[in-house]
């Protein structure tokens, strides 16, 4: 695992390269917890394998990356994603970006500052927070934040994910016990407002749709052939799917 030096912290990253000329790099970033990059080697693999150029760092406090999770904050993610991609993706690339859970507003961040360098995203079970979330430090009073209700209504992801015209994939698991069932249907309406938009229904999976890549090979296939598709209408339907996929 390589890594670069930001933000205070040592930040490591797996990176995958096939060698080919891709013109696209995929990032992918994992979700909160004991999330890692590590845990995400079928999904890299899968790009991979597609002939793409992959990275996926660990955010400090997590995998192979320095610090602590507690000091760990929204802002702090978006940072040292951003670093990585600014010091090891090749400039002119078109960017790819794959998110889970809590790395959904990560996704939006970077929407937000790449524009349109953004080429597609891919959300996975996505998490969206209120602004005042965005700097708060995760063991200084984030969870104390984000449970206020509704207070995710006025995320700025959820403005990034409005105005984005490239292709976005949203995963939803059928029995998602984390992320309530308004936030994905507002990551929905938002999406649908200018991208070229497809959902893919996870009917037996839970909130780590991560995990579940793992060992369900037809599912991570056909979620990692729906972010590369150049346009919906690639697929049967250009509207969302709600049902079997």
């Amino acid at each position: 695992m390589d890594a670069v030096m930001c933000d205070g912290e040592r930040i490591g990253f797996v990176a995958r390269d096939p060698g080919g000329a891709a013109g696209a790099t995929v990032v992918v970033l994992h979700g909160a917890g004991n999330g890692s990059a590590e845990r995400l080697v079928p999904v890299l693999d899968e790009f991979t394998g597609r002939g793409c150029r992959v990275v996926a760092p660990d955010f400090s406090g997590h995998g192979r990356s320095s610090g602590v999770l507690e000091e760990l904050s929204l802002e702090r993610r978006f940072v040292q994603a951003r670093a990585v991609v600014d010091r090891v993706v090749p400039d002119g690339d078109e960017l790819v970006l794959v998110g889970f859970s809590m790395s959904g507003q990560t996704v939006a961040d970077l929407v937000g500052h790449y524009g349109g360098r953004v080429r597609a995203v891919g959300l996975c079970a996505p998490a969206v927070y209120a602004r005042e979330a965005w700097d708060v430090r995760f063991g200084q009073g984030f969870s104390e934040v984000i449970r206020r209700e509704d207070g995710w209504r006025d995320s700025t992801a959820l403005d990034a994910l409005r105005a984005f015209e490239g292709t976005a994939v949203l995963a939803v698991p059928g029995d998602d016990e984390v992320i309530p069932p308004a936030v994905t249907e507002a990551v929905e309406e938002a999406l649908m407002t200018r991208s070229h938009y497809r959902r893919l229904d996870m009917e037996r999976a839970g909130h780590r749709l991560g995990v579940w890549f793992v060992t369900e090979v037809d599912d991570r296939r056909r979620f990692v052939d729906a972010v590369l598709a150049a346009r919906p209408e690639t697929y049967v339907d250009a509207v969302p799917e709600r049902a079997g996929g």
